[in-house]
């Protein structure tokens, strides 16, 4: 099994009286590695509320019911949780209520849990986010040598755990994940009109990695309105499908600052949605799948680091452009994204001259893990 970063994280915090809250997509391991943890601690109840039977359970549990579910448990894990009607007040009356109970909550979208258990477990919690495997945590698990050699598979497979233990079946694992399984939280949410359009606009943005994204060009596409299409993005984001990458525009009259990039948090998911697994050296697309799975691993890394820090794009009027700028206390680094240990790249000195950055560099496949930490 592949241990994950974030376990050292929730291992520090599992002592103190605070819930655990574990957000990020469905099928990442969130589920594996709490209650393979649950496991060490002691005796636990795990719920999962994917079960109609347990929401009904739940819904609406007073002091008197929950401590008659938790029974001699010194740990409650209820799963998918944002499931549960007023989840977040049951989950305060547990963690307010009923000491010596440790309490752990999971959810595959942050549609419902996040604002759910916001306000009711202010100073109450520590929330985590879990994505596909990082890249970091294949190479701690098989080596750094085994892991270089997979990487055009990774690329164009992704980093699902699935994925990774099913060797040969990789595209009937995608084309399952990348159906309505991943997102099914989004097809149950109150917002989504027409579930139709979600398919559309996946394979849209999918042709789009690495370009920047017009709101009104893609409304015009789909036949539907740009505040609808500013909607479905935003619930991809919250059920972690997607993510925006937004420009970086602070000193310079010609930098571009309305516009955005969109990518996937997973290469695979990505071209599954296209279904196009070719290899690399017969696509046109290799460079933008290359940016997507360096930038979605360093913002993981960001994330496992609990590094605090946020990441653009940068474009000038006049086609000066910088794939991916990070700024953490201050300091700036910019870096260039190619899959050919050839190509040179240029930072424009206008950038250079205005954001001082501490570290630039040019990252290809050659060389790539210390971007990667």
């Amino acid at each position: 099994m592949i241990e994950r970063a974030l376990r050292e994280h929730i291992e520090r915090h599992w002592a103190d009286p605070k819930a655990i809250v574990v957000l990020g997509p469905r099928q990442v391991g969130k589920t594996t590695l709490l209650r393979q943890m649950c496991a060490e601690k002691g005796e636990y109840l795990y719920l999962n509320a994917d079960d109609p039977g347990i929401v009904a359970l739940l819904d609406g549990a007073g002091e008197a019911r929950l401590r008659q579910i938790i029974g001699r448990n010194t740990i409650l894990f209820i799963d998918e949780a944002q499931r549960v009607p007023n989840i977040g007040l049951t989950l305060k009356i547990v963690t307010d209520q009923i000491p010596g109970v440790k309490l752990i909550v999971t959810g595959s979208s942050a549609l419902d849990l996040a604002s759910e258990v916001n306000e009711p477990l202010t100073g109450r919690k520590w929330e985590y986010r879990l994505y596909p495997v990082a890249w970091s945590e294949l190479t701690a698990h098989t080596g750094f040598a085994a892991a270089h050699t997979q990487l055009e598979q990774r690329l164009l497979f992704g980093m699902y755990p699935e994925v990774l233990n099913q060797t040969g079946d990789e595209e009937e694992v995608l084309a399952q994940l990348a159906g309505s399984y991943l997102y099914k939280d989004l097809l149950n949410f109150g917002g989504i009109r027409k579930p139709e359009v979600l398919d559309k606009l996946l394979l849209a943005l999918a042709l789009q990695t690495g370009s920047e994204v017009s709101y009104n060009e893609l409304a015009q596409l789909l036949q539907i309105d740009r505040g609808t299409v500013e909607q479905y993005i935003g619930l991809l984001e919250k059920a972690y499908i997607v993510f925006r990458l937004p420009p970086l525009s602070r000193n310079l009259r010609n930098e571009i600052g309305s516009s955005r990039k969109i990518y996937f948090w997973d290469t695979g998911i990505r071209n599954a949605v296209l279904k196009d697994f070719k290899p690399l050296a017969r696509r046109a697309d290799t460079g933008a799948i290359w940016e997507n799975f360096l930038i979605s691993e360093r913002l993981k890394r960001m994330e496992y680091r609990r590094i605090r820090g946020r990441a653009w794009f940068w474009r000038t009027y006049q086609q000066q452009e910088i794939d991916y700028v990070e700024e953490v206390q201050g300091e700036f680094a910019a870096y260039a994204f190619k899959w050919n240990p050839q190509a040179k790249t240029r930072f424009p000195e206008a950038f250079v001259s205005a954001y001082q950055p501490v570290d630039v560099g040019v990252v290809h496949r050659e060389g790539f893990e210390g971007f990667l930490g």
